[in-house]
C-alpha cells in the first residue's frame, strides 16, 4: 500500500512509484501534492475509482494510472466495507471469493452512495481541471463510462491513452477543436460507437490515430487526409463503411496527401468497396498495409508495387479476384504477403521468389492453378507457406525440400500428385506439415522420424500406401496425426505409445491390420480414430474384436492350420456354386442392369443370416422402423455381438431393386470417407436382399431440420454441410473412377453421435470413367432436388450431384421444403432465394437461426448471404456454370472461419 504520508511532501513535483506491486485503493491524499507536475503510478495493483481531488493537481504535465485495477464504484465501496489489512491478506493467496460474499451482502446498501459518486468506474470529469496536462494514460484499466467533455479541452494534451477499458459511448463532435496539440490518441479496445467525428481532422498534429476494436459506424472519413503528419493510423474491428456516392475504397485517395504514413490498418470492417488504383500514390514509407475481411471487390491494383518500403501486406478474407500483379516483384522489402481467402486466379507466379526476404507467404483458400513455383527455396529467409485449398496440380518441386528452416507447410486440399520423396525430412525444424486432400500416392518415407519439431501432420485423404513407418516415433514434439482416408496397409507401430504429447491420431479408412496400441497416449483415444480398417484387434472400446492370444501351443496351431484347410477347401465349394448360381440367375434377368453387379455381393466384410437380421430387428417389428424408402425399409438392429446397425431391407418387388442392391453394394464396398456412410455387412438370397450398416443415432438431416424437438445452430448447419461437401468431393475427385450419387436430399444425410454428417443411401449412383463423363438413365429420383439436365434427358454427370447439394443447402439454411406448396407456377426454392439476395437474406433465412436481438447479427446476416450465393452458384442452369465440389469445401471452410471469430456463436 501508498503509503500516506506522502500527502505531507506538498512541495514535491515528482511521484514515480511504477512497477512496484502497490495494491490497495488508489490514494486520496495524493491529491493535496498540490506541487506536482508528474505522477506515475502505472504498473501496480491499485483498486477503486479514481479520485477527484486528481483534478486540484493543477500543476500536473503528465499522469500515468495505467496498467492498475481500477474499478467500478459499487466495488470501491464494498472494499471501503472490507478490512483492507484482511482483504490484503486474501489478495496475496490469491483467494478472492470473500469479495464475492461481501458484494452479495452489501450491494443493495451501495445504491444511496453511489448515486453521489462516479458513474460505474467512470473518468471523473475533474481531470478537465488540469490545464497544463501533456500526458494522461489511464489504459489497461477496468474503466467504463464515457470520456468526459472537459478533456477533449485540455489544449495542451499531447497524449492521451484510454485504450483497453471498457469506455462506451460516443466522441463529441467537437472532439478535434480543442486537442490542438494532441500528437498521440490512443482509444483501442473499448465499446465506442457512433459516427468518427470530422473535427478530428483538426487535430493537425496527430501522428498516431488509433481507434480500432470498437464500434464505430458509419463511413471513414476522407477528411482524415488532412492530418498530414499521421505516421499511424488503426481503424480495424469497427462497423466502418464507404462513402455512400463511391464504389471505390475512397479514404485511400485522400490519405495520399500523408506523406509519412507507415501504418494503415482498417481491416474487419465492412467496406465492400474496390481498392483505387491511388492506393499506388500513398506514402512510400509505409510498412503495413492491413485490409482482411473489408469486403474488397475487383483485382489488385497494379500500383501496389509502389510501396516499396512494404513488410506486411495483408489483403485475406475479400473477394478480390484476378491474377497477382506482376509489380509485386517490387516489394522488396516485404516480409508478409497475406492473400488467403479470395477469388484470386492464375498461376502463383515465379516473380514472388525475387521478394528475398519473405518471411510469410499465404496464398490459401483461392482459385491458383498449374504448379508451384519451383523457385521457392531461393528465398532462404521463408518460414510460412500455405497454399491450401488452391487447384495446384502436378507434383511438389523437389526444390522445396531444401527450404531447411521452414516452419510451417500447408498444401491441403490441392491436387498435387506424385510420391513424397526421402528429402522430406530436410525440414528439421518444420512445426505444421500438412499435405492433406491430395493425390499422393507411394510409401511414407522413413524420413519423417527425423523431423523431430513436427508437431501437427496430417496426410489424410491422398492415396498413400505401404505400412506407417516406425520411425514416426522419434517424432517428440507431435501433438497431432492424421493419415486416414489413405491405402495404408501392416500393423500400428506399437512404438508410437512413446510419443508422449500426442492429444490426437486418426488412421481410419485405412488398410491396416493387427493390434491397436493400447498404452501411452492411446489410452486417451476412442473407435473413431482406428474405425474402416481391415483386420485390427485390441481392446473392447475401440469396437474391434479381440486379439488371439500369442501362447498357442505348436501341436494346437498344427489342428488349427489342418482344420482351417478343411474349412477353406468347403467354403471354396460353396462360393464356386453360389457364384455359379448367381451367374445362372443374372444371365435370365433383363439386360441393362450394371456391368460390375456380378462382383458386387462378394466383396463384402462379411454375410451376416436372415436369422440374426430378424433376431436383431425382433422381427422387423414396427417399433424399430427408422424410416421407409422406394426400394424398401430402415430398422434399427441389434447383433448377437452388442453392435448397433441400421437395416435396409430391399423390397422385391421391380428389377430395379436387384440393380439398386448391387449399385449400393459396390459403392459402399469400395469408398472410404469418413463422410460416407460404413457397410457393416449383407444378407442376400433369392427372396430377401439388406444392407447391414453403421447406426447413426442421430437420425437424418430432415429430422433436425422439421422437427420441434430439435434444433440446429448456426455453426453445426455448416458444419454438417461441409461434412457433406467434403464427402461429394470425395466421390467425384479422389476415387478411381468419378461417382455420382444422384440422390442427394436431407433425408439421405444421417448424423451420428457426434453431429457429424454421413451421406447414405447410395442406390442410384452411377460410375463413371474417363470415356464417360456423362451418362445417360431412365431412373430420376427425388423431385425439387433433379439438375434440370437429370431430370428432363436423363443426363448424369458429378455435376448432378452438384446441383442437388445446391438445393439442400438453401434448404438447410432456410428451413423450407422444395416441394413446399407456396413453390408453384414459376415460383421455386431456388428463384425465392434468388430474388431475396442481396438485401432481403433476413426474408428468407429459417427465424430460428437468426435474430435481431444476436450479438453480430449483421455479420452473420452476411455470411448466410454468402451460403445463399454459393448455394446458387451451385444450382446453374448449365452444368458447366457449376462450382465443383472442391471450391465449394473451401468456400464452405472460409465462411465456417469467419462464423468462428464471432464470440457465442453456438448460443
Amino acid at each position: 500500500m501508498i503509503p500516506a504520508s506522502l500527502s505531507k511532501c506538498s512541495k514535491l513535483r515528482v511521484l514515480g512509484l511504477s512497477h512496484n506491486n502497490f495494491s490497495g485503493v488508489m490514494p486520496e491524499e495524493v491529491g493535496n501534492l498540490t506541487a506536482l507536475q508528474e505522477l506515475y503510478l502505472n504498473g501496480n495493483n491499485l483498486i477503486g475509482v479514481i479520485p477527484e481531488g486528481f483534478g486540484n493537481l493543477t500543476a500536473l504535465k503528465q499522469l500515468y494510472l495505467d496498467e492498475n485495477n481500477l474499478i467500478d464504484f459499487i466495488m470501491f465501496v464494498i472494499f471501503k466495507h472490507i478490512n483492507l489489512q484482511k482483504y490484503m491478506h486474501l489478495s496475496e493467496r490469491k483467494n478472492n471469493s470473500m469479495l464475492i460474499i461481501y458484494a452479495n451482502l452489501t450491494f443493495y446498501s451501495c445504491t444511496n452512495i453511489c448515486k453521489r459518486g462516479n458513474p460505474l468506474g467512470s473518468i471523473p470529469q475533474e481531470l478537465g481541471r488540469l490545464k497544463h496536462l501533456e500526458v494522461l494514460a489511464l489504459n489497461y484499466n477496468s474503466l467504463t463510462g464515457s470520456i468526459p467533455a472537459q478533456i477533449f479541452n485540455i489544449s495542451t494534451l499531447r497524449e492521451l491513452d484510454l485504450s483497453n477499458n471498457t469506455l462506451s459511448g460516443r466522441l463529441p463532435s467537437s472532439t478535434g477543436y480543442g486537442l490542438i496539440n494532441l500528437e498521440g490518441l490512443y482509444l483501442f479496445s473499448n465499446e465506442f460507437d457512433g459516427v468518427i467525428p470530422a473535427s478530428i481532422s483538426n487535430a493537425s498534429k496527430l501522428t498516431l490515430l488509433g481507434l480500432a476494436r470498437n464500434r464505430f459506424s458509419g463511413p471513414v472519413l476522407n477528411s482524415l487526409g488532412n492530418l498530414r503528419l499521421l505516421r499511424k493510423l488503426y481503424l480495424d474491428n469497427n462497423h466502418l463503411t464507404t462513402e455512400p456516392s463511391s464504389r471505390e475504397l475512397s479514404f485511400i485517395s485522400y490519405l495520399t496527401n500523408c506523406k509519412y504514413l507507415k501504418i494503415l490498418d482498417f481491416y474487419e470492417n465492412p467496406l465492400h468497396g474496390f481498392l483505387p488504383m491511388s492506393v499506388g500514390n500513398l506514402s512510400t514509407s509505409m510498412e503495413g498495409f492491413y485490409a482482411y475481411g473489408c469486403g474488397i471487390k475487383g483485382s489488385i491494383p497494379d500500383g501496389i508495387g509502389n510501396l516499396s518500403s512494404l513488410i506486411v501486406l495483408n489483403l485475406g478474407g475479400n473477394h478480390l479476384s484476378g491474377p497477382v500483379p506482376s509489380t509485386m516483384e517490387y516489394l522488396q522489402n516485404l516480409q508478409a504477403l497475406f492473400l488467403s481467402d479470395n477469388q484470386l486466379s492464375g498461376s502463383i507466379p515465379d516473380r514472388i521468389c525475387k521478394l528475398k526476404r519473405l518471411y510469410q507467404i499465404y496464398l490459401g483458400q483461392n482459385q491458383f492453378r498449374g504448379s508451384m513455383p519451383s523457385c521457392l527455396n531461393n528465398i532462404s529467409s521463408l518460414r510460412e507457406i500455405d497454399f491450401a485449398g488452391n487447384l495446384l496440380d502436378s507434383s511438389i518441386p523437389a526444390s522445396l525440400w531444401k527450404l531447411t528452416d521452414l516452419l510451417r507447410l500447408n498444401l491441403s486440399y490441392n491436387s498435387l500428385s506424385g510420391s513424397l520423396p526421402y528429402e522430406t525430412g530436410n525440414l528439421k525444424v518444420v512445426t505444421l506439415l500438412d499435405l492433406s486432400g491430395n493425390q499422393l500416392n507411394g510409401n511414407i518415407p522413413s524420413s519423417f522420424g527425423g523431423l523431430q519439431s513436427l508437431a501437427t501432420l496430417s496426410l489424410a485423404q491422398n492415396k498413400l500406401q505401404g505400412p506407417i513407418p516406425d520411425s514416426l516415433n522419434e517424432m517428440f514434439s507431435l501433438e497431432f496425426l492424421d493419415l486416414s482416408n489413405n491405402n495404408l496397409s501392416g500393423t500400428i507401430p506399437k512404438s508410437l505409445e512413446t510419443l508422449l504429447y500426442l492429444k490426437h491420431i486418426n488412421l481410419s479408412f485405412n488398410r491396416l491390420r493387427g493390434e491397436i496400441p493400447s498404452s501411452g497416449p492411446f489410452e486417451k483415444f476412442t473407435y473413431e480414430s482406428f474405425m474402416s480398417n481391415d483386420d485390427l484387434c485390441g481392446a473392447q472400446r475401440f469396437h474391434v474384436p479381440p486379439c488371439p492370444s500369442p501362447g498357442i501351443h505348436k501341436s494346437s496351431q498344427k489342428k488349427v492350420f489342418h482344420m482351417l484347410g478343411i474349412l477353406s477347401g468347403i467354403g471354396a465349394t460353396i462360393i464356386a456354386l453360389t457364384t455359379a448360381a448367381i451367374l445362372l440367375l443374372r444371365c435370365r434377368r433383363k439386360d441393362g442392369i450394371s456391368r460390375n453387379t456380378d462382383l458386387l455381393p462378394m466383396g463384402l466384410p462379411k454375410m451376416i443370416s436372415y436369422y440374426e437380421l430378424a433376431q436383431a430387428t425382433n422381427g422387423y417389428d414396427e417399433s424399430n422402423l427408422l424410416g421407409k424408402g422406394s426400394f424398401g425399409s430402415v430398422y434399427k438392429g441389434i447383433l448377437t455381438d452388442g453392435t448397433v446397425v441400421a437395416v435396409k431391407v430391399f423390397t422385391l418387388l421391380a428389377e430395379v431393386t436387384f440393380g439398386s442392391f448391387d449399385t449400393e453394394c459396390e459403392v459402399l464396398r469400395n469408398l472410404r470417407h469418413r463422410n460416407l456412410t460404413k457397410v457393416i455387412g449383407s444378407c442376400s438370397n433369392l427372396d430377401f436382399k439388406a444392407l447391414v450398416l453403421d447406426y447413426k443415432s442421430n437420425g437424418s438431416l430432415e429430422k433436425w431440420l422439421y422437427s420441434h424437438n430439435h434444433r440446429l445452430d448456426l455453426l453445426q448447419r455448416i458444419s454438417i454441410m461441409m461434412d457433406v461437401a467434403s464427402a461429394l468431393e470425395y466421390l467425384h475427385f479422389s476415387y478411381t473412377t468419378p461417382v455420382v450419387h444422384c440422390d442427394l436430399k436431407p433425408s439421405n444425410i444421417l448424423l451420428d453421435e457426434s453431429m457429424v454428417a454421413h451421406v447414405s443411401d447410395f442406390g442410384m449412383a452411377k460410375f463413371l470413367d474417363e470415356e464417360n463423363s456423362v451418362l445417360h438413365t431412365k431412373t430420376l429420383a427425388t423431385l425439387g432436388y433433379l439438375a434440370p439436365e437429370y431430370g428432363l434427358e436423363g443426363q448424369v454427370s458429378t455435376r448432378v450431384d452438384v446441383y442437388s447439394f445446391g438445393i439442400v443447402l438453401m434448404e438447410t439454411f432456410s428451413r423450407m421444403k422444395p416441394s413446399d406448396e407456396m413453390f408453384k407456377d414459376d415460383l421455386s426454392l431456388k428463384s425465392w432465394i434468388e430474388e431475396s439476395l442481396p438485401n432481403g437474406t433476413a426474408q428468407v433465412v429459417d427465424a430460428n437461426l437468426l435474430g435481431q436481438q444476436d450479438e453480430h447479427f449483421n455479420e452473420k446476416l452476411e455470411c448466410i448471404s454468402m451460403i445463399f450465393k454459393l448455394a446458387l452458384s451451385c444450382c446453374a442452369e448449365c452444368p458447366r456454370d457449376r462450382t465443383n465440389m472442391k471450391d465449394v469445401v473451401a468456400a464452405l471452410q472460409k465462411i465456417k472461419r469467419q462464423l468462428e471469430s464471432f464470440p457465442n456463436i453456438s448460443a
